[in-house]
């Protein structure tokens, strides 16, 4: 396997370059070059208004949009009986029955007590032998410009397929149901985890069709592949020069492969998809919503807000959606540092803008790059080489920039995945706390927070730092940590869910979506079970499994309190938001290896049923 050094594709602007082409972009990068506050910007005190957008591709698209989220049911009363309901309190304890009124939960406990609650008047409906838990929460993904990608390209992840020749089977059967001519684009296909080839190349491609243009991008954000009609209609010639930062692969004859490293290398054959014009920005946010309501999410997040436009526009798209009255999950999102900090100043988001359904939590800052793309920034090398990885900010930076947003209220989110990556966020932590801000008010979460070393838990539950972890390194990429990346010895450091609570350090679990796809159950299942996607019977680091429970609270209750939304949502508790989730099954009642196959039957959000199975 060639080892392929790159970063962190959501955290280095790259979702920007790549979606350039598209013309809702292109309008939002045009009105933000003109000046967000005096000529477009959100009014926040104006958003029970559908007028305050103007004019553009985002109004357009809004205006096109149905009729926002009806009213009547604002005084319809439900009550749920027959099944259990585990509310996830501090208690974790179950109910026999609850009741939901309008958007909010009316009463939870007792069937009788419920019942006389919800009055003589309210439906009543029974869930026999079924669990309601509450609504399950992504606390990191990249909704805004992933949803863009998700919307053009057909997902062929090791989630879906186990091997090449599965996912080339696949992209011969789309090919075979699709006219000539037209492209055929895919996703997430990681040669690291899916049996077969370094890499599809024109060998590979040419072979399914050379009557369709074919892209495929690698998991990682930064490969891309493409069969030979694709070049040919980007007009990428033999003698192409690499363009500076990326790479058109050759092979031993210096002929081209049809392997693109790095976007300034595979977005002009991309933007030649007619497709990747016309997608709108908005209608792809809530559809892509829509179809994660069948996971049972409920809220999900935007960890780098302001990478589709590479500007604050990118919250006219989230507002703008918000106000269609169409969105069926709720969004939390987090500005982004590569903007800078005085675009967003500048713009008027403050911490808190927005409604209960779309809102600015928090800021986002990087400490480094990825682990498996061997930029994650590691005290000793990685196995194998001298190289010990990137610095996306400096030490110094990152702390400048940390002290001035957490002393305007921000609540930090911040990127870190090698050891050393997460020492200079410790220590970044450390100089808060000497600038005299108070650390349970800024909440700083470690994002991936994937290497960890004891003393580092000791130090996060001493400054009040919590840890958000991408389980599905762990899953998809746990053999490959302890083969390629790290050895044996460091990978038992990954992920470390069980020695973080033992500690009495939070932590919850995420997606980063489009890193995986957010399916809570699978990753409740993975943080339980810990077992790895090349080698089922391999667990790694078996002493940091955890129970159901914890899991559970990782997704709920937890993921609530990391994205400032613990007052509203994240719990079953009388005069929260009614978002919760009926699954066939009780999680901590099934074999552990079965918690992903467990059906989602319903999923409400606000009150209002957004998925029937």
């Amino acid at each position: 396997m060639k080892r392929h050094v790159y970063g962190c594709a959501c955290c280095s602007g790259y979702f920007g370059e790549f979606l350039k082409s598209n013309e809702g972009v292109k309008q939002l990068k045009s009105k933000a070059s003109q000046g967000w506050s005096c000529n477009w910007g959100v009014d926040w005190s104006s958003l029970g208004r559908r007028d305050f957008l103007k004019g553009g591709t985002v109004a357009a698209g809004l205006a096109a949009l149905p009729a926002g989220r009806a009213k009547a049911q604002a005084e319809t009363t439900t009550v749920f009986i027959g099944g259990t309901v585990l509310t996830v309190d501090a208690d974790f304890s179950e109910a026999e029955a609850i009741a939901i009124r309008g958007e909010r939960i009316l009463a939870v406990g007792r069937e009788a007590e419920v019942r006389e609650a919800a009055g003589a008047d309210a439906s009543v409906v029974d869930r026999s032998g079924k669990t309601v838990l509450p609504g399950f929460i992504d606390a990191h993904t990249h909704v805004v410009a992933g949803s863009i990608v998700d919307s053009l390209m057909d997902y062929v992840g090791m989630a879906r397929f186990q091997t090449a020749e599965q996912v080339l089977s696949h992209i011969a059967a789309r090919a075979a149901e699709t006219p000539a001519g037209e492209w055929l684009a895919f996703r997430n296909y990681d040669p690291a985890v899916q049996a077969g080839p370094d890499a599809l190349t024109f060998a590979e491609l040419d072979a399914v069709s050379t009557d369709h243009p074919i892209l495929v991008m690698n998991a990682s954000g930064h490969i891309a592949y493409a069969n030979s009609a694709a070049f040919a209609v980007a007009e990428i010639p033999d003698d192409i020069p690499n363009p500076p930062g990326g790479e058109y692969e050759r092979d031993a004859d210096g002929k081209l492969t049809g392997v693109m490293k790095n976007n300034v290398a595979f977005t002009p054959v991309a933007s030649r998809n007619p497709a990747m014009a016309s997608v709108d920005p908005i209608t792809g946010l809530i559809s892509l919503l829509r179809k994660w309501n069948q996971f049972g999410l409920t809220t999900v997040s935007e960890l780098s807000l302001g990478g589709l436009s590479q500007s604050p526009a990118d919250v006219e798209v989230m507002m703008a959606a918000e106000q269609s009255g169409q969105l069926t999950a709720r969004v939390r999102a987090y500005p982004f540092y590569t903007i800078g900090t005085e675009a967003w100043d500048a713009a008027g988001v403050r911490p808190g803008d927005g409604t209960p359904i779309a809102r600015i939590a928090g800021y986002k800052l990087v400490a480094d790059g990825s682990n498996q793309g061997y930029t994650g920034l590691q005290r000793e090398p990685y196995k194998g080489s001298d190289d010990r990885g990137l610095a996306y900010m400096s030490r110094e930076d990152l702390t400048a920039t940390a002290i001035d947003r957490a002393s305007k209220g921000w609540q930090l989110a911040i990127h870190g995945n090698g050891d050393a990556g997460i020492d200079n966020i410790l220590d970044a932590c450390d100089a808060m706390r000497e600038a005299g801000i108070d650390m349970t008010q800024v909440r700083v979460r470690i994002e991936h927070c994937s290497i960890l070393h004891d003393e580092q838990i000791a130090r996060m539950r001493d400054l009040n730092v919590s840890a958000s972890f991408l389980i599905g390194h762990v899953h998809y990429w746990g053999v490959a940590m302890r083969d390629d990346v790290f050895g044996e010895e460091k990978a038992q450091l990954l992920d470390r869910c069980k020695s973080v609570e033992d500690a009495g350090v939070g932590f919850t679990l995420h997606s980063d979506f489009m890193v995986t796809d957010p399916v809570p159950l699978h990753m409740i299942e993975m943080a339980v079970t810990r077992r790895t996607f090349k080698e089922p019977d391999y667990v790694l680091a078996p002493q940091e499994r955890i129970s159901v429970e914890s899991a559970i609270r990782a997704v709920t209750s937890e993921a609530a309190w990391q994205l400032f939304s613990e007052h509203e949502i994240g719990t079953l508790e009388a005069g929260k938001f009614a978002d919760m989730v009926i699954l066939d099954s009780d999680p901590r009642t099934v074999d552990p290896d079965e918690i992903k196959s467990i059906a989602v039957l319903e999923t409400w959000m606000n009150g209002t049923r957004v998925y029937a199975a």
